[in-house]
């Protein structure tokens, strides 16, 4: 028998055919060269295949990097618009604040928060460059006709679960159970920690900035918006309908601002329509936003009224004054009246569920449908 004595086992080996004769000097030479010069360039090429979503900065794009022996990455690029600039300098300036703040998230690398990959100038207009996220943004999913499009289509045990564990029909739009909510909520409060330790703030947290992965996981995304806290710029952008009281105020925003948008939408996903729907003008809006804590319990399904731990939690997140959130996204998170504390409660009642996979398997089945359809 023979043997093979290996000088180190840790080293990736190629195992079976015969040793080959070295005729590659000219290649090994371009490697050595590669790394003694520490200096690389290439040209990348990208195909814009596939609108993801427009908005007032600009518009997303998923693309193809294209790479060498058929290398392909899908990303989502976000192109930025000068249309709302009154000089080019103008737009150069916001540029050069928003790379800053992408430059600091894409180094964050958290599972909740968007992936940014790359800041770049083409032609003097600037387009950034994050990972593409398979799965569907949360206004999506609240639309009626996602929850409709299943609904003939699975067995009715399955779709007696869905409506009482994942999603059902709400007033206006579809609304999500407790226990799923929360378990969304509770991811964007660590992308939003995470994001806070960093000093940033996102700006702009709202149903369609938040995505559910195929894997089950809810990711924030839309950095557009976001800005160091020490170093806030002269003029802000934000959805006035998710936006903190103090924001429309014109008031700092903090990381409790963030935490006001958060509850906003959690309000939202669980009365199953939007909470300010009726005010018209920016007075109106910021006294809907004083009054939603008094409104909730007739906003609010009575399966989430009945639970005290649930409404403080939401109480926690959208109190007008900042002073009465949560203190943190930890803190919304971790304290007695957090959502974690909201999860423990249904787990000792016996009420709790598998929500990652949940809400994996659903997805799953709306992708299916998308193929059949």
């Amino acid at each position: 028998m023979s043997s093979t004595t290996m000088n180190n086992p840790q080293l990736t080996r190629t195992l079976g055919g015969s040793p080959a004769k070295q005729d590659n000097a000219e290649l090994l030479s371009r490697y050595e060269s590669i790394l003694q010069q520490k200096r690389l360039h290439w040209t990348s090429y990208h195909k814009l295949h596939k609108l993801l979503g427009s908005g007032g900065q600009g518009v997303v794009y998923l693309s193809y990097r294209r790479g060498t022996d058929g290398f392909t990455l899908p990303v989502a690029m976000k192109i930025f618009s000068p249309d709302r600039f009154a000089v080019p300098g103008h737009y150069e300036q916001t540029m050069a604040r928003i790379a800053q703040v992408a430059s600091r998230v894409a180094r964050i690398q958290h599972d909740n928060v968007l992936a940014v990959q790359d800041f770049v100038d083409r032609n003097r207009i600037r387009i950034m460059v994050m990972e593409w996220i398979d799965g569907y943004d949360l206004r999506d999913l609240l639309l009626p006709a996602r929850l409709n499009s299943i609904r003939e289509r699975v067995p009715t045990r399955r779709w007696e679960y869905i409506n009482s564990v994942i999603v059902t029909d709400g007033p206006v739009q579809s609304r999500f159970k407790a226990g799923v909510a929360v378990a969304i909520a509770r991811d964007c409060l660590a992308a939003l920690a995470a994001l806070h330790r960093e000093r940033i703030i996102h700006g702009d947290v709202k149903p369609s900035n938040i995505m559910l992965k195929r894997t089950g996981h809810a990711k924030v995304i839309d950095i557009g918006s976001a800005f160091e806290m020490d170093d806030p710029p002269p003029h802000r952008t934000c959805t006035p309908a998710y936006a903190a009281p103090e924001v429309l105020e014109g008031n700092a925003a903090t990381p409790r601002s963030d935490l006001a948008s958060l509850g906003y939408v959690l309000v939202e996903i669980l009365s199953g329509r939007p909470c300010f729907s009726e005010a018209s003008s920016l007075r109106e809006l910021l006294e809907a936003k004083r009054r939603l804590p008094q409104r909730l319990n007739e906003l609010l399904p009575q399966e989430v009224t009945c639970n005290n731990l649930l409404m403080n939690f939401c109480r926690g997140l959208i109190a007008p004054d900042p002073a009465r959130r949560f203190a943190s996204a930890e803190a919304a998170e971790l304290l007695e009246d957090g959502a974690a504390s909201f999860h423990r409660q249904l787990v000792l009642s016996n009420l709790a569920s598998e929500y990652d996979n949940d809400i994996r398997v659903w997805l799953e089945e709306l992708k299916q449908m998308e193929t059949i359809e």
